[in-house]
């Protein structure tokens, strides 16, 4: 039976080591004894000491800086769930997020959107920007589709379109809320440029948004009841659930679940009478 390794930092770093291939980084020279780069080429790429880093792969020298790791997982061309893992072993938590800009998601996720016939579900970015959602939240929530991409925007929409304003059963409430999740979500993607972008117009456009900025509240957006008042169908109540898109820390997706089957037959007969114009 294996004896587990009492130094897994640094088992893990010698085999993502000897998983490379030399030649790929334009290194020959005599016959290796071992496959894989050698820690001094590996340290050399990392721009760090070769004794520092042979520390490492020993279970010696005291736990690694995060620049340290982020600098081995470049070298080491890690993915970013390797990344991540690196970072678990070396410093036991996860690397901070690096936002990036999404255009969309995934088939896979879409059609994980478009099986929640009655439920309206979105994904959206760590600026709360909306980049897919399924028919059931165009129907009830918002036509995102109709929409420029740069105005599906959860934070633009609650605080700067009327017929969204008008449909909160507690609009204050929803519209802190909002300003407090988008808060701890922007700040944990490290969005900073696009989220002073962001903030500075809607503090422009809106007093409300500013006054509400300026409380620095924060808060997870978790789960809860979300109570909608539609033109059409009247009241409808959700219980709502945000979770996390694995590999994207950056993105997130929110499901709308009817509250009753009440709620869910006025859902149903929305639909239906938006197919029913569309045919």
């Amino acid at each position: 039976m294996p004896v587990a390794s009492h130094n897994p930092l640094g088992t893990y770093l010698k085999d993502r080591r000897a998983k490379l291939d030399p030649t790929a980084f334009g290194l020959s020279g005599p016959r290796r004894r071992t496959p894989g780069l050698r820690r001094e080429e590996v340290a050399q790429r990392a721009n760090i000491s070769a004794t520092w880093y042979t520390w490492l792969e020993q279970g010696r020298g005291g736990a690694p800086s995060a620049d340290v790791l982020d600098r081995i997982a470049r070298a080491l061309m890690l993915t970013d769930v390797e990344r991540e893992h690196l970072f678990l072993l070396g410093l036991g938590r996860p690397p901070a997020v690096r936002y990036q800009t999404t255009e969309g998601v995934t088939p896979r996720l879409q059609r994980v959107l478009d099986a929640l016939e009655l439920s309206p579900a979105l994904v959206k970015t760590a600026t709360w920007d909306v980049v897919a959602w399924n028919r059931a939240a165009a129907t009830v929530l918002t036509d995102y589709g109709s929409l420029p991409p740069e105005q599906r925007n959860i934070l633009r929409l609650v605080f700067l379109d009327p017929r969204v304003r008008a449909a909160q059963f507690d609009w204050d409430g929803v519209a802190r809320f909002v300003v407090a999740a988008f808060r701890a979500d922007a700040a944990r993607a490290g969005a900073t440029a696009k989220v002073e972008a962001l903030v500075e117009e809607l503090c422009r456009l809106s007093p409300e948004f500013e006054a509400m900025w300026r409380d620095n509240d924060v808060r997870s957006y978790g789960e809860g009841v979300k109570r909608l008042r539609h033109p059409l169908a009247g009241p409808i109540a959700f219980e709502f659930s945000a979770f996390g898109v694995d590999g994207r820390p950056d993105l997130g997706m929110i499901v709308y679940n009817p509250a009753t089957p009440d709620d869910a037959d006025r859902i149903r007969s929305l639909i239906e009478a938006q197919h029913s114009t569309s045919a």
